[in-house]
Order: structure tokens, then sequence, then C-alpha cells
């Protein structure tokens, strides 16, 4: 069965992780898998991610990071869908909880945090938002 949504797959695996206490969780690999976990690294949601053979496929190992006993993200979510491409200009990029969250865009320069594509003057489609 073909997956019609890989990104809605890797944030629904990173929910699920967190919330069922796991250190890591495991994700087939793409590059616009690789991209998004790097926003999320710089911005400090996750400890990092690590490319590895699941089963004879290249897959994704992400570490999951908590606080306190508190998963380090509280709200994740897919905004652009493929039902449904949200698109945005780098000054009506969305900000999320007044700037406490991140959005994640996909731009022409890679993907990028929300304040990463401000600073470049650059819109794209918004990909997901975390808090």
């Amino acid at each position: 069965m073909a997956l019609t949504d890989p990104l809605g797959d890797l944030l629904t695996r990173i929910r699920n992780g967190q919330r069922a206490r796991k250190d890591s969780v495991v994700t087939p690999a793409s590059k616009l898998r690789a991209r998004v976990l790097d926003v999320l690294k710089r911005e400090g949601y996750i400890r990092g991610y690590v490319e590895e053979d699941v089963a004879g496929h290249a897959g994704l190992r992400i570490e999951l990071k908590y606080f306190e006993g508190q998963p380090a993200i509280q709200h994740l979510a897919r905004v652009s869908k493929p039902g449904r491409r949200v698109y945005s200009g780098s000054k009506e990029l969305p900000r999320v909880r007044n700037g406490l969250g991140i959005t994640i865009v996909s731009t022409p320069q890679g993907v990028l945090s929300d304040a990463e594509a401000r600073e470049k003057n650059v819109g794209g489609e918004v990909l997901a938002e975390v808090f």
C-alpha cells in the first residue's frame, strides 16, 4: 500500500512515540523527512536523528526529547495536507503561540523555520506547526 502523506506519517510517529514515553522512534528515510528533522533539532524539539538500515531499507531513528518528564513537543500538527496545500509569503507566515512555537516552511532555499524564512525574506508551503 502506498503512503499518501509521508510527512504526516512522520509527525504521527513522533506524537505517538512521545505519548508512549519512548526514547526513540523509527521512520522510513526520505530527504524531506530529514530536512524537517534538521529544523526540529536546530530549534531544540528533538535530541537528534541518525540514519540506519531497517529490514533492508533506509530508515531514520529519531531521538525524542523530554523535559522534567514531559515531552518537549506539546503540539505537532500538519498544516498543508495533500488535499489542501497551504502557501504563505514571508510577511504572512503564521506565528504559533505568539512566537513561542515554530512553523516549518518548505521554501526555495530549503526547509526552514518561520523565523529563518522571515530573516531570508522567503515564503513557501507551510508544512507543520510545533510548540
